[in-house]
């Protein structure tokens, strides 16, 4: 295989890698190959793909090529090389969570999620980076080091799917997870030029979330397009009686969302949802994609909204969360945990039944008044985050616009505002910023509104393509030079080998 052939098939899309397995037009053998050494090549300058399984994986594309040749069935995702964020148990292969005391946990299973998209034919080839324990949006940890963003490696990737989103940019696999509580999704895939999608609570269930009820954490699909995110959302979207909020559907319509009439749709746009802090460079970039895809629409107005005290809303329920899932552990050893896990526990644990009470009885609040816009129109345009990606030595964005941030996660306002409402929502690339860093457009669909928002979003993506200040923008690889700290820096004590290993017992992964 030459290389010219390699990078074209590293490039072509999930959906027509797909295609082509099933008519026998290309091998999962020679797929697996051209991502292996894409990975090889590329990887080293981002840090997106830790542990790797890849003798493995070509056992597993052997094995889906000779299915290809029996005739037999095929699942929807056959043949396709995946990544798994490393916040999703997967058997035989390293799930440290970038936690130092899980740093050798090797699971003797793969969790409902990962079961899943094996299940429809996925071969695992690694895990994708992520902050310690999934908390904050920069993916960085002290087992793996961080990941540089695949626009320039001196900069962050976002998080918690940083990871993911920088493979996909690099086209080092087509299909990659990530999960979502205040935008981990959406986020990454913003500051990388990728797909997001933050689905409807329970669609795709959540088996390894501690609180089971709650809808604040989701586990979701990316994408280097709207129909590649699609073809992992219907290969993992059902119900299971692990995640209580999940419930039976039609996984099959994710494959072929109704295209929407954008000249019929009515949007409204905001800068800060009336409440988040945002960069005026962020502001005017906004504007300028507004100016420039208005007239795609029935209507695009600027509305207001009056979204409560959401910022305290958001505190509680997310250290809610780490409290359930981290008590054990920070019970056990408080110094086993990193600063950001560490300080939401903690924050979580001071915590009384009155502020919860009070949290649960805002989000419903919230997730009313939300409603009120969605009254006259079909979508809510906002940009994915506050900031252009910043140096990944940086642990957060402190300061925005002048105004310190209360604590690490802030930065991370316009996402989680749109968490609490629990509507579904995407982050779509949309051009670059005044930085030439890709711009990140979060469009908010209605109340389970999953399909029409994915169909809103395609025909979004294809009527960006045609505009030069909108289309998804590409990194450019005669310009990827290592990042100088180096991505590495940060690991401590790593043993010699952090890739596959054979199954341990006695030790789980924390649930976060």
């Amino acid at each position: 295989m030459s290389l010219a052939s390699a990078t074209t098939l590293a490039e072509t899309s999930a959906v027509e890698l797909r295609r082509l397995i099933g008519t026998r037009e290309l091998s999962p053998v020679e797929l697996l190959e051209a991502c292996i050494d894409r990975i090889e090549r590329l990887n080293p300058l981002v840090n997106a793909i830790t542990a790797t399984c890849f003798e493995r994986a070509r056992e597993e594309a052997r094995a889906a090529e000779a299915a290809v040749m029996r005739g037999e069935p095929l699942g929807l995702l056959h043949g396709l090389p995946l990544g798994v964020k490393d916040l999703e148990n997967t058997q035989g292969l390293l799930s440290t969570l970038g936690t130092p005391s899980l740093r050798n946990h090797v699971p003797s299973a793969d969790n409902e999620l990962v079961a899943r998209l094996r299940r429809a034919g996925a071969i695992v080839v690694g895990k994708t980076n992520v902050p310690e324990m999934g908390a904050g949006a920069n993916s960085r940890n002290p087992v793996w080091g961080a990941t540089g963003n695949p626009f320039n490696p001196n900069l962050n990737a976002g998080g918690s799917s940083g990871g993911s989103a920088a493979a996909l940019a690099l086209d080092l696999l087509p299909l990659c997870t990530g999960s979502d509580t205040g935008g981990s999704l959406r986020i990454p895939a913003a500051k990388c030029g990728v797909v997001g999608f933050r689905p409807s609570p329970g669609m795709v269930p959540s088996v390894r979330k501690s609180l089971g009820w709650s809808p604040i954490s989701v586990v979701g699909p990316m994408g280097r397009n709207v129909a590649d995110t699609c073809l992992q959302l219907a290969a993992t979207a059902g119900p299971h009686p692990g995640d209580p909020l999940s419930y039976p559907l039609d996984t099959m319509a994710f494959l072929r969302p109704a295209p929407a009439d954008l000249s019929r749709l009515r949007v409204a746009w905001t800068e800060d949802f009336g409440l988040c802090d945002v960069d005026p460079l962020v502001r005017r970039a906004m504007r300028q994609k507004i100016a420039a895809m208005r007239h795609l629409f029935a209507a695009c107005d600027e509305v207001p909204f009056d979204l409560g005290d959401a910022h305290r809303c958001f505190d509680i329920l997310r250290a809610e969360a780490f409290v359930a899932g981290m008590r054990s552990t920070y019970e056990a050893d408080p110094a086993s945990l990193g600063p950001n896990p560490r300080a939401n526990y903690e924050m979580g644990a001071g915590m009384s039944l009155l502020d919860t009470a009070w949290a649960q009885t805002e989000q419903t609040r919230i997730v009313h008044r939300f409603q009120r816009v969605f009254a006259d129109y079909d979508l809510v345009l906002s940009p994915t985050t506050p900031v252009s990606p910043f140096p990944w030595t940086q642990p957060c964005a402190a300061t925005i616009d002048g105004r310190a941030q209360d604590n690490y996660y802030r930065w991370l306002a316009l996402t989680y505002v749109v968490t609490l409402t629990t509507h579904p929502a995407i982050s779509l690339p949309c051009g670059r910023d005044e930085k030439d860093m890709p711009f990140g457009l979060q469009v908010t669909g209605p109340f389970r509104g999953d399909l029409a928002l994915l169909g809103a979003a395609q025909a979004m993506e294809q009527a960006f393509e045609r505009h030069a200040t909108l289309r998804r923008p590409r990194p450019d690889l005669t310009r990827l030079v290592p990042a100088d700290p180096p991505l590495q820096a940060i690991v401590t004590a790593a043993p010699d080998d952090l890739h596959a290993h054979e199954p341990t017992d006695g030790l789980e992964a924390s649930v976060v």
